[in-house]
């Protein structure tokens, strides 16, 4: 038999509807156990969790079917309550199936304290930028006479003289002393002046 007699005989075409009967059927199968698996059309819109303790949180999240994970805890921000959500992801008004892990950061109990670097003998300049970076505040500015204008010659909090390696706690206000730049090369200086 040749093969344009088999591709056209009666044999060949009955195999080939039932072959597409059958892919027709389990390709319907399929897409019927995938809406069902999958829970196709039902969602569930994630709650607002910020401000919420953990454990209202877990409760709330129960009730709908939902599961979470706290993955960190944030640095401390003054506007919510310690221990309570901070930040959520999936975000809030978000679709999402049953069973869906939400993920959460936790507002830290206090500040982190940080450790100073040596601000001593570095321009205001370059100062500034390293402080606001760390977290930390500028707070009051002196000046005392030396030579070399807004070089820091003291870095204090409350009174207390810093040095490089204290702790402090973050948002802390940084007291700093700066030279005035009004003293010249040739201009003498009693020692008990400058302290």
């Amino acid at each position: 038999m040749s093969l344009k007699n088999f591709l056209t005989s009666r044999v060949f075409i009955k195999q080939l509807i039932i072959a597409f009967l059958i892919l027709g059927v389990s390709i319907f199968l399929l897409l019927q156990w995938l809406n069902f698996s999958t829970n196709h059309g039902e969602e569930i819109i994630v709650p607002n969790l910020k401000k919420l303790s953990v454990a209202q949180m877990e409760d709330k999240l129960k009730s709908m079917d939902l599961n979470y994970e706290i993955t960190d805890s944030i640095d401390f921000k003054e506007d919510f309550p310690v221990g309570s959500v901070v930040e959520q992801d999936p975000l809030p008004n978000t679709k999402v199936k049953k069973n869906r892990k939400i993920y959460v950061r936790i507002n830290s109990s206090g500040y982190a304290k940080i450790k100073l670097p040596d601000y001593v003998q570095k321009t205001y300049r370059q100062v500034l930028p390293s402080l606001l970076s760390l977290g930390l505040e500028e707070g009051k500015i002196t000046y005392r006479p030396n030579l070399a204008k807004d070089m820091v010659l003291e870095v204090s909090q409350n009174g207390k003289i810093l040095r490089e390696g204290d702790a402090v706690l973050k948002k802390s206000k940084i007291d700093l002393v700066l030279g005035d730049g009004k003293i010249g090369f040739d201009e003498q200086i009693d020692s008990t002046e400058i302290q």
